[in-house]
């Protein structure tokens, strides 16, 4: 299937995925579609993590053989961005009415409940623009937010990039010390509960004036309103970047 000529020079099963290609009609009949394929690799990196991902596991959940799905996608990579695209569309992308401000910060509440939900996507490194449907009609939405702000166009690209890689980067951060919480992690254990107090301990208040500042104001006490407060810390950064694109705004229209 990879050194098939396609149309728009994307590979075969992407074309599939837009529904501008047929399904393959060389060779024996599996009964399998790109969806039953997408599907099983989705479920298989939601209970065993990305790691576990390959065409031999993925055909062995089909109950088919690795050879078959070849027929359909020709790489593990192209696999994994079918399955990044079938996560994005068991989301929900219906976005709020409302100020410009309000439906871009809904959107990014979209896309953190996507990586949340599956967390495997952020282990797939970026290697380009989306280009599937689901994704560019996540960024369609998300350049609609900013329709009528007298922004240029390039700008609102600009904008949603920076809103998406905000999020994008809150979620792997949080999602990694979650992780640790949960798989039992020692050290985690050890430290986080007992940070302020430990931070005292290494360090002087001379050395590390505004460090200890934070610690003194209780920051990190687990009675604290923002301790281990993983949506306390998201909408207070995402207020800050929306604050920023808000005064871009004002100025374009001054």
């Amino acid at each position: 299937m990879s050194d098939e000529e396609t149309e728009t020079g994307l590979p075969a099963s992407f074309e599939m995925a837009w529904g501008v290609r047929d399904r393959p009609t060389k060779g024996p009949k599996r009964g399998l579609s790109l969806e039953q394929i997408v599907d099983a690799g989705i479920h298989v990196a939601n209970t065993e993590g990305i790691g576990g991902v390959s065409m031999g596991r993925v055909a062995k959940e089909l109950g088919a053989s690795a050879m078959s799905l070849y027929r359909y996608v020709a790489s593990k990579d192209e696999l994994l961005a079918l399955m990044i695209d079938g996560a994005f569309g068991q989301i929900e992308i219906e976005l709020v009415d409302g100020t410009w401000r309000e439906r871009l910060k809904r959107w990014a509440e979209v896309e953190l409940v996507a990586y949340r939900r599956f967390p495997w996507i952020l282990r797939i490194p970026v290697t380009g623009a989306p280009i599937m449907p689901r994704q560019l009609w996540y960024m369609e939405q998300g350049l609609r937010t900013l329709g009528g702000t007298g922004l240029e166009e390039h700008e609102k690209l600009s904008a949603v990039l920076l809103v998406t890689s905000f999020t994008r980067s809150f979620a792997m951060l949080s999602g990694d010390i979650a992780a640790a919480f949960e798989a039992g992690d020692p050290t985690t254990a050890r430290i986080m509960p007992r940070y302020g107090e430990l931070i005292k301990k290494l360090t002087t208040a001379e050395e590390y004036p505004a460090l200890h500042a934070v610690v003194d104001a209780g920051t990190f006490d687990e009675d604290g309103e923002e301790f281990d407060n993983l949506d306390y810390d998201f909408h207070f950064g995402l207020e800050r970047v929306l604050d920023g694109i808000e005064s871009l705004i004002n100025r374009r229209n001054a």
